[in-house]
């Protein structure tokens, strides 16, 4: 009995282990929330002032189905290219789990970058977009919401164009998103 007792034991710590060996997105949001080489912003749905746009009522649900958006950006400069390496690195090895679904592939004057998702294909939780420029740096944002619709993603990209919304309230994220 007491060795079923040990055995069970040991096997519960593998399993406990195993699972958080890696760090998870959130975890790493978390752990370079500090951090002065990151700019970070928490911010609500709400900031991009969709009630005032004539929205069709496909963008009104992608938009209705929003919470709010967690922004990671790693600044790069002369003085933190290494760190830069390091910490771009930790973000794809995060995303290469299986557990996240790509979406798109972004490859554009500004850099290169990546939509994936978590969750049902027709009831999304989570939005990740990444994007590395080798010159600025690095972005990661959790779009965060209630059964999001991939087919969505797309209308909800159109209606924030649609919208007046030029980053105000982000600060200096935003600054860095935009250039």
């Amino acid at each position: 009995m007491e060795n079923i007792i040990k055995s069970l034991a040991v096997i519960i710590l593998s399993l406990l282990a195993s699972c958080s060996s890696q760090q998870s997105l959130q975890e790493y949001y978390v752990d370079n929330s500090e951090n002065p080489n990151f700019l970070t912003i928490d911010v609500p749905a709400s900031i991009l002032k969709m009630d005032e746009v004539n929205l069709t009522p496909t963008q009104k649900e992608a938009v209705e189905s929003l919470r709010k958006f967690n922004l990671l950006a790693f600044k790069k400069n002369t003085n933190n290219e290494a760190e830069y390496e390091v910490e771009r690195k930790k973000v794809k090895e995060i995303l290469k789990n299986d557990e996240f679904v790509e979406l798109m592939k972004i490859n554009s004057q500004y850099g290169k970058g990546v939509i994936k998702y978590l969750g049902d294909e027709d009831a999304i939780d989570e939005v990740i977009i990444f994007g590395d420029s080798k010159e600025k740096g690095f972005a990661v944002i959790r779009v965060l919401g209630k059964n999001m619709n991939p087919a969505h993603i797309v209308q909800l990209m159109q209606a924030i164009q649609k919208s007046d919304y030029r980053g105000e309230g982000l600060g200096e994220i935003g600054t860095f998103l935009k250039g």
